[in-house]
């Protein structure tokens, strides 16, 4: 379940990082909705996508959460103290993004766009979503690593029990 969960999240992020972002500021993407449709309908196109992303994102660190209590409470195994940090730091961003940044990201783009909107709000909202779309950046760079480093540790679980102590086997 760790590995599929991990492969599952790790998978979302570098898909929608390397494969729809750059599609959706491509020139393809502008080709496709018009030059005058663009600035508009390819910000709320990406805005709903990334949304998307962020919730499922939550939905895997939830999971991993869970898994990680799981191994506690079956298993008797606690995790490193590091791989328990990283989840739940990664279970904070995600829930940062889908609750609080997603959404703001939205209203500064429909702001932005507005005609009725006055030009100095306008200005202000183009600031605002440049400075919250590096911070998705910045943290969409984090869940990567993260998420990517979880993956790993899913794949490479660590030796502990090889050598077992004779104390266990007596009866």
């Amino acid at each position: 379940m760790g590995v599929a969960n991990a492969a599952v999240w790790f998978g979302t992020a570098v898909f929608h990082t390397f494969c729809v972002a750059p599609l959706l500021a491509s020139g393809e993407m502008q080709a496709v909705l018009g030059a005058k449709n663009y600035p508009y309908y390819g910000g709320v196109i990406s805005q709903l996508l990334l949304a998307r992303y962020f919730q499922v994102s939550l939905v895997c660190a939830v999971i991993a959460l869970l898994h990680l209590l799981a191994e506690r409470l079956y298993l008797g195994r606690a995790a490193k103290k590091i791989w328990t940090a990283v989840i739940v730091l990664l279970f904070w961003i995600s829930l940062f993004g889908a609750v609080w940044l997603a959404p703001k990201l939205r209203d500064s783009h429909r702001i932005k766009h507005q005609v009725s909107t006055p030009a100095a709000q306008r200005e202000t909202a183009t600031r605002s979503f440049r400075l919250w779309y590096g911070v998705f950046q910045g943290l969409n760079f984090a869940i990567l690593l993260g998420v990517g480093g979880s993956l790993w540790r899913a794949t490479n679980p660590p030796d502990e029990m090889r050598f077992v102590g004779s104390g266990k086997f007596r009866g």
